[in-house]
């Protein structure tokens, strides 16, 4: 008889949750159950009857009303910080808009300033090419006939002239002319060549 085991009766705290917490729970359970399917919401009954008790009804007022405040205050700083957002990004677009009617305005004035500058560009082309012809038909002129239309010239325009005409035929040319007025061209060709 050593060798069995001996059997030891159950503790009372054993006894406690298998005979009273275990049925409560599933009563509990089993009651839950039945008021959901017949459509009764029992935390709201609950809190009813907790409403008709003052001192439970006070406590969750006071809690109620606090987290109340609390979400109103929250709501309406969020509202404050939804209106501060909505100026700012009206404020940018409004910039954005302005960027960019400043920069439609830049690049028509860029198109009207490179419109420009090839007009003048051509216009320079057509002015050399007008000189040129000046000077070849002075070059193709007798030195006898060119000094004296070159003497009635502007000092600068004559000058322009006999600086673009071939070396030999302005040694003609000033060879033509009365010596101080040749003497004048020579120096101001020599010092337009410096």
């Amino acid at each position: 008889m050593k060798n069995k085991s001996i059997e030891k009766d159950p503790s009372s705290f054993h006894r406690f949750i298998f005979w009273v917490l275990i049925p409560l729970l599933f009563a509990l359970f089993l009651g839950l159950l039945i008021t959901s399917i017949a459509g009764v919401n029992v935390f709201q009954k609950a809190k009813e009857w907790s409403d008709k008790v003052p001192i439970l009804a006070n406590m969750f007022d006071e809690k109620d009303k606090a987290n109340v405040l609390e979400y109103e205050e929250k709501i309406i700083n969020l509202d404050a910080e939804i209106q501060n957002k909505s100026a700012q990004i009206d404020q940018l677009k409004s910039q954005l808009e302005k960027n960019e009617s400043e920069k439609e305005r830049f690049l028509l004035e860029k198109q009207s300033l490179e419109q420009t500058i090839e007009e003048l560009r051509q216009m320079k082309d057509e002015n050399k090419r007008a000189f040129k012809e000046i000077v070849s038909t002075y070059e193709a002129m007798t030195p006898k006939s060119a000094a004296p239309i070159i003497l009635e010239m502007n000092d600068d325009e004559a000058v322009k002239i006999l600086s673009n005409i071939g070396t030999e035929t302005l040694a003609k040319i000033l060879e033509k002319m009365p010596p101080d007025k040749a003497a004048k061209y020579l120096e101001k060709l020599s010092a337009k060549t410096e």
